[in-house]
């Protein structure tokens, strides 16, 4: 069997009164990611890590965000397109492992729905997808309140 290994890492600012939307589940919150689609950092991450590691290239590269195409994009719907994209290259997702950084929202109420969504959509079994949250000790812009980190690493196997 042939493995791959991928790591992917996304940043956005934080704003108010946007939606806070993380690895596919709305997170209630007076505060969101804000970026060109509905910036979920998480589902972002996790999409560079499997580009990455089918030598796909980046997000960005896919889903510009010059484009109005992908403005305000669910990336429930770009996961899905990656997806479908390793699939034509061969390869399925093995198990994702993926670190959400961030002072606020408070992620851990809501860990077990994101590892749900995110199994569903990877097609991966619920103990096949590592999430987890933490903070960054109130230093730096996530520690200020100004932004959210997401960092994943995904093995892709060959079919």
């Amino acid at each position: 069997m042939k493995i791959r290994v991928g790591f992917g890492y996304d940043v956005h600012q934080l704003k108010e009164g946007r939606l806070c939307r993380l690895g596919g589940v709305e997170i209630p919150s007076d505060i969101g990611p804000d970026g060109h689609s509905d910036a979920d950092v998480l589902l972002h991450a996790i999409c560079d890590a499997i580009l990455g590691a089918a030598g796909l290239r980046d997000i960005g590269f896919h889903f510009p965000n010059t484009s109005d195409e992908f403005k305000d994009a669910d990336s429930r719907n770009l996961l899905a397109d990656v997806m479908t994209l390793i699939k034509d290259k061969g390869y399925n997702v093995g198990n994702i492992d993926a670190t959400l950084v961030s002072e606020v929202p408070k992620i851990s109420p809501y860990i077990s729905d994101i590892k749900a969504s995110i199994s569903s959509l990877c097609n991966l079994a619920d103990d096949e997808v590592g999430v987890k949250a933490t903070t960054s000790e109130t230093v730096g812009f996530v520690g200020r309140r100004e932004g959210i980190e997401a960092y994943a690493v995904v093995l892709l196997e060959k079919q």
